[in-house]
């Protein structure tokens, strides 16, 4: 299947459905009083993040999604039927952005996530809505609200534990393949890797993190350069960063400057991603003369030249699956300690969080955003200032 991780498509939340005015009319009923009944909210768009989906290529080629316009009002104090919702599938790790505003309206980071893009629109009032004791045979009735409609931009940023950052040919994808299950294409020749891959590395008995390689970074990839900067996205979500710099270039250019050309485009591309946690890895070290002393020699050379010091350096090689095994297990107990200090703040935020007063019945409950106004319309109709005065008989 092919890889697509950028898509913008269309949706349109339902209309409301109109109120109507009807009057009761049986026999020997003739002046039954006001029956019309209030129409159906419109139906709304959802998406919903599926395990099962790694890839937007569905959005490539369907580009627009209606939900149900809700049902009209009927007599007999009929209410409307509400519109049919609709739920898009898409990959978890989605972010879904407003094209025409550029609001971020969400993430969809964990499987079965909901999010609600779109919102119906508000039913409409019949005229049994507006009956009082002054008003006997009232003839208003309201129409529906139009549904919400967005143009929407999703993209998929892959959830991965650790990232892989390098130019090409650094050995990002030999790596990947040593140390997991993964099989990405390996050659001697730049841009290997068209499209990101992601290995699950197990490191014992219930004990796992993912692992992404994304296609080697070139100088300017922050401006638009090579093939890497269309995927540096997908490492914003990674809890660490491994620079794999290649100890012996074939090209023969200096490793630090290769070290120097990534760490220059993270630092332009995004801020969050440059503070991110690295750890500096020399590859291929088994192709130096010298051999453990000249590689020592030469990442801490690399490590001194970088603006931000790496937390940790390894040597390794690949190919040879060199001192990989430690470097897996050292990268799980970091993994595991970043997913334990994630769950603690969750749980401290989640027991400070107060609902204010009155707040909950103002809260969509999908997003936790506020109501819009249509639910604030509804509250106003049902407000007994409206001419209606309660009358009271022996």
């Amino acid at each position: 299947m092919k890889f697509v991780d950028e898509a913008t498509i269309r949706v349109e939340a339902g209309d409301g459905g109109n109120g109507v005015v009807s009057f009761r009319r049986e026999k020997y009923i003739p002046k039954g009083g006001p029956d019309g009944g209030d129409g159906g909210d419109g139906g709304n768009v959802f998406l919903v993040a599926d395990t099962n989906l790694n890839t937007l290529v569905d959005y490539k080629f369907t580009k627009f999604y209606q939900a149900g316009r809700g049902q009209n009002g009927m007599s007999a104090d009929c209410t409307g039927a509400k519109g049919e919702d609709i739920y898009l599938k898409v990959p978890v790790g989605t972010r879904v952005t407003d094209k025409e505003t550029g609001e971020v309206l969400g993430d969809l980071r964990t499987p079965n996530a909901i999010l609600r893009v779109a919102k119906g629109g508000f039913h409409g009032f019949g005229n049994t809505h507006f009956k009082s004791s002054t008003n006997r045979a009232p003839r208003q009735k309201t129409n529906g609200t139009p549904g919400e409609r967005r143009i929407l931009e999703l993209e998929l940023l892959l959830v991965a534990d650790v990232g892989l950052l390098g130019l090409p040919n650094a050995g990002k994808s030999t790596f990947i393949r040593s140390v997991s299950a993964a099989r990405p294409k390996v050659a001697d020749y730049p841009f290997t890797t068209l499209v990101p891959n992601l290995g699950v590395v197990k490191t014992g008995d219930g004990e796992s993190f993912v692992i992404a390689d994304v296609p080697g970074l070139i100088e300017g990839a922050a401006q638009g350069a090579g093939l890497g900067h269309r995927f540096l996205r997908h490492l914003e979500r990674c809890r660490v960063l491994l620079h794999l710099v290649d100890a012996l270039p074939v090209d023969g250019s200096d490793p630090v400057a290769n070290a120097q050309v990534i760490e220059k485009e993270l630092k332009e591309y995004a801020h969050d991603l440059y503070e991110k946690p690295r750890w500096l890895v020399l590859n291929k070290v088994d192709l130096l003369e010298g051999g453990e002393e000249e590689a020592q020699a030469l990442v801490e050379r690399v490590a001194a030249a970088l603006e931000t010091k790496p937390e940790r350096t390894f040597l390794i090689s690949a190919l040879q699956k060199q001192h990989t095994k430690e470097l897996t297990y050292a990268l799980q107990q970091l993994v595991d300690e970043v997913k334990a200090a994630e769950k603690d703040e969750a749980t401290n935020q989640a027991d400070n969080f107060v609902w204010t007063e009155g707040e909950q019945n103002v809260r969509d409950p999908v997003n936790g955003a506020k109501v819009g106004a249509e639910d604030e319309l509804d509250d106003f109709f049902d407000d007994d200032d409206l001419g209606v005065e309660i009358v009271y008989q022996k």
